[in-house]
Formats: structure tokens, sequence, C-alpha cells
């Protein structure tokens, strides 16, 4: 039975409009019609991996918290399970085995964030107080839960899980299928890697200007040469030149926020580190040091993809005239989890 866990909504949001126990937001508008557009932009029948290595940037130069992916192999008592021979178990085995497992940070390299990424507070109660809240009026604590919830509840002990989104976890995402049409708008094309401050004006002029179309329930993305950069630094990533190169989206422009909510897209994709300028150009009072991801998770429900690796893409999309491909690019289907590695898959 739904219910409705808010007395007011934020202002621009759709909280609500898909259900009052919505966890996709505008992932709901990638169906079956999608879909098919998506299936309909596959000409020469050739894919590009839109991942990269999941080693990349390298280093936590760029991130403190996030460390590179760490491999080990699965321990049988104290013996690896790595170039293991099976005759120690079986009699007259001839077979080898290697097993292994991984520690990794899900946002550490091309990502997707889910809706509980991002919150904020918020009067979702119209009581005059605040509260920690996400999409659709879903409560910080009791939705989304941290280390002190999972140990009152004592919910974690099975699982060893510190933390857990009930709701908005990327798992919905996954189990959606995250599969539809894709249109690539190319800042790189335009401006290199000059460090550029995107707002409405230039991503309309350069949609204007390559033909691009966008419609409801389309898969945007954006190149901006980031992660090629990232790449020929070889996993030592220069914080310094990196946070001064490339373009990155104004979060502070109201006209491209209100672009996003009228253009219908369904999840917004860019091969930079955060999509939009971070931190974003200050204004005075109280606001979002992401001003995007506020919009895009908090208001609308738009997921967004990081770090995408876009250069193969774009040059063949360029040299045969087109912008558009289908998209395949499900996150890995983990429930509770805020954020999740992916291996986006473009066809043409």
């Amino acid at each position: 039975m739904e219910q409705q866990r808010w007395k007011q909504r934020p202002e621009g949001s759709n909280w609500g409009e898909f259900g009052s126990d919505d966890q996709l937001g505008r992932v709901n508008l990638i169906g079956p019609e999608q879909v098919r557009k998506g299936a309909a932009e596959v000409h020469a029948g050739r894919s590009f991996c839109l991942a990269l290595p999941l080693d990349l940037p390298g280093g936590n130069a760029l991130n403190a918290r996030r460390n590179p992916p760490r491999l080990q192999p699965t321990w049988r008592g104290d013996t690896p399970v790595l170039n293991y021979g099976m005759d120690g178990l079986v009699p007259d085995s001839i077979d080898v085995v290697s097993d292994d497992q991984v520690l990794i940070c899900l946002q550490y390299s091309t990502q997707w964030d889910s809706l509980a990424h991002v919150g904020a507070r918020f009067d979702a109660d119209g009581d005059g107080a605040e509260e920690m809240v996400y999409y659709n009026g879903f409560r910080a604590a009791e939705h989304v839960r941290g280390p002190q919830e999972m140990a009152e509840s004592g919910c974690g002990c099975d699982g060893g899980h510190l933390s857990h989104a009930d709701a908005l976890g990327i798992e919905h995402m996954a189990e959606h299928g995250m599969q539809g049409r894709g249109v690539l708008v190319d800042l790189c094309r335009h401006f290199g890697r000059e460090r550029r401050l995107i707002g409405y004006d230039d991503l309309a002029r350069i949609m204007e200007s390559d033909g691009v179309t966008v419609e409801r329930g389309d898969f945007l993305v954006l190149r901006t040469g980031f992660a090629e950069a990232v790449v020929e630094m070889g996993g030592k990533p220069d914080p310094q030149v990196l946070h001064h190169s490339c373009s990155v989206l104004n979060g502070r422009d109201q006209r491209l926020l209100q672009w996003i909510t009228d253009s219908g897209i369904a999840a917004l994709c860019a091969d930079n580190y955060a999509v939009e300028a971070y931190p974003a150009p200050d204004v005075a009072g109280r606001k979002s040091v992401l001003p995007l991801h506020h919009h895009c998770l908090f208001k609308l429900g738009i997921p967004l993809g990081e770090l995408w690796y876009l250069k193969d893409l774009a040059a063949w999309l360029h040299e045969h005239g087109r912008n558009r491909f289908m998209l395949t690019a499900p996150p890995l289907r983990l429930p509770g989890a805020v954020g999740s590695p992916v291996t986006p898959v473009a066809t043409v």
C-alpha cells in the first residue's frame, strides 16, 4: 500500500508523480518504446565499451576516501585458491582452479549514482523543521541507514552490512534494465580540454550546431575529454591538472536546470568526475554545493553517470554524422548500495 512520506515537496520537484512509493524517478520513462528507439539506432552492429578500467583514475589523489580496487584470491584454509591444484581434494584430478574476490569502492571509476547518493535537509513535513530526506521523501536513518541504525536494528549481523539503502538502492535501476537510446553531446570537439563552465547557452548552441535533439526518456551523454586525460596519466592522476581541465556543467545556471526538467531526459551521464563543477560557483546563503546533483537526484530522480569513456564512440559517431546510439548500462544488482560500477555498452 502506498504511503506519502511528505506533506510538501521541493519546488520544481516531481515527487509523487510516479507514485508515492516510487524509487526510480525519471528512469520510469525508459519503457518499451525507448528500448525500441534505442534498437532502431543499431545499423552497423558495432559496440563500444564506455567504461574505464576499474583501477583508474588510480590512487586516491582525486578523492581521498575512494581507493582503487584490491584483488585477492579466495582461500581454502590458509591456501590461496589461485593456480590451485584440485588433486589435493580429489585424487587423480587434473584440474587447476583460480578464484578471486575484490574490495572495491563502488564509485571509484565508471559509475552510476543512485537516487540515495545525494539528499538534502528539507522541511518535508511542513512543520518548519528540516529533515534529512532523499528523492520522493525517503528518510535518512529510516530508509537509508548507516552503521548506527544497522547496529540498533540488528539487521546487519548476518551479511556484515554497515550501511544499507532500504529505499532508492542501486538494485532498482539494475532490475529496470537501464537500456534505451543514448544521445551524445560532444563538448570536447568544440572546446577541447579548456576548463569551461557550461550553462544553458553553450549547451543549446552546440546542440543546434551539431543537430542534436533530445527527447523524453533519452539518456543524455556528455563528452568533455576528462576521462581521456585520466587514461593518458596512466594511473597517476594529477589533481591540479585535472581539476582545471575540460568542460563541466554549471549547476547554478537556472536555465540549464530548467532545461533538464523540461527535456524529459531519464539519465544524465558524462566522462568527467561529477558531471557538474565542484565546488559550484558560490552564492550567498544556504545552498547545495552540488546543485546539479540536488536538482537531478534529489528533486527529479534523474540518476547520474560519471567517468564514462567516450572517445572512441564519439569519433565513430562524428565520422558517420550521427549522435544517437543504443545504450545498455545496468549497474550491479547489489541491494542497498547507493552507487555502482557500470560497464556501459553503446551499439551503433
